[in-house]
C-alpha cells in the first residue's frame, strides 16, 4: 500500500540534489591580515613613521633648533651679499663723483690755491677719498699746518684747512719773510707795518739757529693781542730774550721755560692802569711769580 506521506524538504526549499549530484556548498569567507610584530616593551608606537623607499630606514622630522639656525645662515649670506653690493655701488659709483669743492679755514693762502692742489680728486667717488689724500695733495704748500676733509653727498667735498701760525717777521734782502714758531717762512712782505708782527733782530742767518727757535718760541707763546703790540724780538742768548714794545717799552723774558705762566702774566700787567707819574718802561717776566715792573 503506498505511503500517503508526501516528502518533505528542509534547508533552502531546494530539492535535495540526485543522488548521483554533487551537493552545491556556498561558504564565504575574510581575510585576516598578518598581525604586525609587537613593538618592544616601554615603546610608544609610532604612527609617523614613513618608510624610505629602497629600505626599512624610517624617515624623523629635522629638529627644529637645527632649521632655524640653517635659515638664519641663510638670512645672514644674503643680507652680506647685499651690503656688498650696495658698497660696491656706493664705491665705484660715478653718481657721487666730486664736482664741487669747498675750501674753509685760509687767511694766508687762497681758496684758488687749495682748490688747484686738490683738482686730482674732481671726479672721483667720494667714498674713495681720505683725509691722508688730501692732506698728500696739499703738502707742497707749506703753509698747512693740518687738514680734515668731509664728504656730503652727492658731489661736494668740505676741506678745512690749519694754517701755520705766523709769529714774527724776519727781513730778507728788502722783503720780510713772515715766519712760525718753526721758523717756516710763509709769506712774503715789503711792508712791515702792514702785519701786526714783530720783526726777530737778524733772522735766523744771523743770530744763529738756536737763538732763533728760542725766540720764536717765546713769540708763539703770546696771545694775539700782546703780539700785535710787539715791534721787535732779540735774543743775546737763549735765557735773555727781550721783547719791544711798539711804543718802546721792554719786555725782559728770560729763557723760553713757563712760557705760557710769563705770557698770562705779560697780559695781566699791560692791562694794568698805567700811572702818568710814574710810566713804566720795563716788564720783567723773567721770574713770572715775581714779576717786576720799572
Amino acid at each position: 500500500m503506498a505511503s500517503s506521506r508526501r516528502p518533505t524538504y528542509t534547508g533552502t526549499g531546494r530539492r535535495p540534489a540526485a543522488p548521483h549530484e554533487e551537493p552545491i556548498v556556498i561558504t564565504a569567507s575574510k581575510s585576516v591580515p598578518d598581525p604586525e610584530p609587537a613593538e618592544p616593551t616601554g615603546r610608544k608606537k609610532r604612527k609617523d613613521r614613513e618608510p624610505v623607499p629602497g629600505g626599512n630606514v624610517l624617515a624623523f622630522p629635522e629638529p627644529r633648533g637645527r632649521r632655524l639656525k640653517r635659515n638664519i645662515v641663510i638670512a645672514a649670506c644674503i643680507t652680506a651679499a647685499m651690503v656688498a653690493g650696495l658698497l660696491a655701488v656706493a664705491i665705484f659709483s660715478p653718481v657721487l663723483a666730486v664736482g664741487t669743492i669747498t675750501v674753509s679755514g685760509t687767511k694766508i693762502l687762497t681758496e684758488a690755491q687749495v682748490k688747484t692742489a686738490l683738482e686730482p680728486l674732481r671726479g672721483r667717488p667720494l667714498p674713495q677719498i681720505s683725509d691722508e689724500e688730501v692732506t698728500r695733495l696739499l703738502g707742497p704748500l707749506v703753509q698747512v699746518k693740518s687738514v680734515s676733509s668731509e664728504a656730503r653727498p652727492p658731489s661736494e667735498l668740505v676741506v678745512k684747512v690749519l694754517e701755520r701760525a705766523p709769529v714774527a717777521l724776519v727781513k730778507q734782502g728788502e722783503q720780510y719773510q713772515l715766519v712760525d714758531v718753526e721758523g717756516v717762512q710763509l709769506a712774503a712782505t715789503d711792508d712791515p707795518s702792514s702785519v701786526s708782527l714783530p720783526v726777530i733782530d737778524g733772522g735766523a742767518g744771523a743770530i744763529g739757529k738756536d737763538l732763533f727757535q728760542a725766540t720764536a718760541a717765546v713769540l708763539g707763546a703770546l696771545p694775539p693781542d700782546v703780539l700785535a703790540k710787539l715791534s721787535n724780538a732779540s735774543a743775546q742768548s737763549v735765557d735773555a730774550v727781550e721783547l719791544k714794545l711798539v711804543d718802546g717799552q721792554t719786555i725782559v723774558w728770560g729763557n723760553a721755560g713757563e712760557r705760557e705762566l710769563k705770557a698770562k702774566v705779560l697780559e695781566a700787567l699791560l692791562k694794568a692802569p698805567a700811572d702818568p707819574k710814574n710810566p713804566v718802561r720795563v716788564y720783567d717776566v723773567s721770574v713770572p711769580r715775581h714779576p717786576v715792573t720799572r
